[in-house]
């Protein structure tokens, strides 16, 4: 009987040298949270972070926002020192306020400030999500009221980004009375023959989406966005029923009549200019 030789095969695992592995610093990459393909972080920046193969918008932060709609040097901030402090006395919300002010370089979810967008003054008030989620505390109620309070003092149109997940639950009925604050100063500013534009970014939710983000005289919102207010699930089981895949889209609320429009962010400089163009020959022929 034939006897055939088998040779043994060492199995073992090759490690990298030094010198063979490639570094990637941290940050340079991003992928894309609906397509899932990766992109340079420079290349996002080119198109305001909107992912190039799918059209998916990716949160901007409120500086980001702000250079990408006013010119250059004409951005002028208010109320920049206002900061958050603990009426309640919330465990450890301190400190969770100031890890977002190191994470973020804000002292608050939201800017306010007036300039120019390609010559057109404007008062102007954008949230960032990065911070506390965007979520609506004392102060982000009163530097929203103040700046449409500067607005109506300078006769000056007023713009406002939102971005926020709804009240802030450390500062209780305090955050709550932010919604009553904001509407009533929209009131008078609408009173007064001014004009507000709202353009609601990804996500719109809880008290934000049910007072000043749904009180403009134009309301628009960023594709895709999450605009509503109760959670989808808390709905489904309160109602017993299963939604639409795309409820509280904002498609779903332009279908229903809640948005004027929907606009890409690569369009969103010059509809603005138009309108304000627009608001400014009104004025000058009353």
């Amino acid at each position: 009987m034939a006897k055939f030789m088998f040779s043994k095969r060492k199995k073992y695992a090759t490690i990298p040298s030094e010198h063979s592995k490639v570094d990637v610093p941290e940050g340079l990459m991003q992928k894309c949270d609906k397509c899932h393909k990766i992109f340079y972080r420079k290349e996002l920046k080119k198109t305001l972070n909107v992912c190039p193969n799918c059209g998916y918008h990716h949160p901007l932060g409120a500086w980001e926002r702000i250079e990408s709609l006013f010119d250059e040097g004409t951005f002028k901030e208010w109320d920049q020192k206002m900061t958050t402090v603990n009426p309640l006395d919330f465990p450890g919300y301190d400190e969770k306020v100031k890890k977002d002010m190191q994470k973020t370089g804000l002292n608050e979810g939201i800017v306010t400030g007036h300039g120019l967008i390609n010559g057109q003054a404007t008062a102007f008030a954008v949230m960032d999500s990065s911070f506390r989620m965007g979520s609506m505390g004392s102060v982000i109620g009163e530097k929203i009221a103040r700046a449409i309070e500067n607005a109506k003092e300078a006769s000056l149109p007023f713009i406002i980004f939102t971005a926020s997940g709804g009240a802030r639950m450390q500062e209780g009925v305090l955050s709550l009375m932010q919604m009553a604050k904001t509407s009533v100063a929209i009131k008078r500013f609408s009173d007064s023959g001014g004009l507000m534009i709202s353009i609601m970014t990804h996500p719109t939710t809880g008290g934000v989406s049910a007072s000043f983000a749904s009180l403009g005289d134009y309301n628009f919102a960023e594709p895709g966005a999450l605009i509503g207010f109760a959670g989808r699930r808390i709905i489904e089981q309160t109602i017993r029923e299963k939604l639409p895949e795309d409820f509280q889209t904002a498609e779903f609320q332009l279908k229903h009549g809640q948005l004027d429009r929907i606009v890409p962010r690569e369009e969103m400089k010059d509809l603005l200019t138009t309108l304000l163009e627009m608001h400014e020959k009104g004025r000058s022929k009353a």
